[in-house]
């Protein structure tokens, strides 16, 4: 393990007020707007929310994976301490895989079709490491045995493989250069129920024998309350409540998230109508003042279309920009 692996702080991971998104002829697309959090060593931040609340941009702000019209706007990313808002590229491909890693969304997408899953591995080892092909192969032998995919599917192509075998591929791929943070983003989207629960017990177990951060986002509600230790729900750009996982799920303070809360059918108890949150999230080039919600929110009063509630404690160590009240 490198020394920066072993003197990194608590927080290894901040995002300090975050803005970030697109440049389109008709404005600035605020895709993360004002977005704060801090990761912890070891620790299993789950983001929630609507699609086109801006999960995936923050995660590839975050990774630095920006080109073309994206670009972070202001605020600051900090990595062990270090702000790499504005690091050079080169630093970036330093830090990049090596100590922060990420399993994108699809893997039927992500890895090439006309390139074995070997070599597929061991791109990212070599590029890094510069070592010789017969360490990046056991290494990479290494990572398949941990994520339980068979040495024989080493020289195997990704259509040789089934959904759930891809999406352990990739994050074998993930963990080549032993990163101390991973963001998966939707990784068990299109799978089914059998096959996701197996990734997210491989995803645990991997978690606690390495110690590795795991920021992990999904539309998965219910998924997340069982495998986060916190649980960020975003809108419209914002973080609009933040705590433990079990308390803002099973709590629920901002309209938001009750509203999301309410949209999820129960298995027991009697037959109820399904809630369900009216209307569409607004438009990012020119969004509402004040509260962003507030064109959908069912405790709307005056005032709400003014001022921007700011994320404030509720309860220990939960936060949210809005009671209900």
């Amino acid at each position: 393990m490198s020394a920066m692996k072993e003197t990194l702080p608590e927080s290894i991971l901040e995002c300090q007020d975050l803005v970030a998104g697109y440049e389109l002829k008709a404005g600035f697309v605020r895709a993360v707007d004002g977005v704060s959090f801090a990761l912890k060593r070891g620790e299993f931040l789950g983001i929630a929310g609507e699609s086109g609340c801006g999960k995936t941009t923050l995660a590839y702000a975050v990774m630095r994976l920006f080109r073309d019209n994206a670009k972070i706007k202001s605020g600051k990313i900090l990595f062990g301490g270090k702000d790499i808002t504005h690091s050079s590229e080169e630093e970036i491909k330093k830090l990049r895989w090596e100590h922060i890693s990420m399993v994108f969304q699809s893997a039927m997408n992500a890895l090439n079709p006309v390139l074995q899953i070997g070599e597929q591995l061991t791109d990212g080892w070599l590029a890094h490491k510069r070592g010789e092909v017969r360490e990046a192969k056991a290494r990479a032998l290494e990572v398949l045995k941990l994520v339980d995919i068979p040495e024989d599917r080493y020289n195997a192509y990704p259509h040789q493989l089934s959904g759930g075998m891809k999406q352990r591929v990739m994050i074998a791929m993930a963990l080549m250069l032993q990163p101390e943070v991973i963001i998966l983003d939707e990784p068990t989207t299109a799978l089914d129920v059998v096959v996701q629960r197996t990734i997210i017990e491989k995803i645990q177990e991997l978690r606690k024998t390495f110690r590795f951060s795991v920021i992990f986002i999904t539309h998965d509600l219910s998924l997340l309350v069982e495998i986060s230790d916190l649980l960020a729900i975003m809108y419209a750009g914002k973080i609009v409540e933040y705590g433990p996982a079990s308390e803002v799920f099973y709590n629920p303070v901002h309209p938001y998230t009750r509203g999301l809360m309410a949209s999820f059918p129960t298995l027991s108890g009697p037959i109820v109508r399904m809630g369900g949150i009216e209307g569409k999230p607004p438009d990012l080039i020119d969004p509402p003042s004040g509260c962003r919600f507030y064109p959908r929110c069912p405790d709307r009063h005056d005032g709400c279309d003014r001022d921007t509630p700011p994320l404030r404690q509720v309860r220990p160590g939960h936060f949210a920009a809005c009671d209900g009240e």
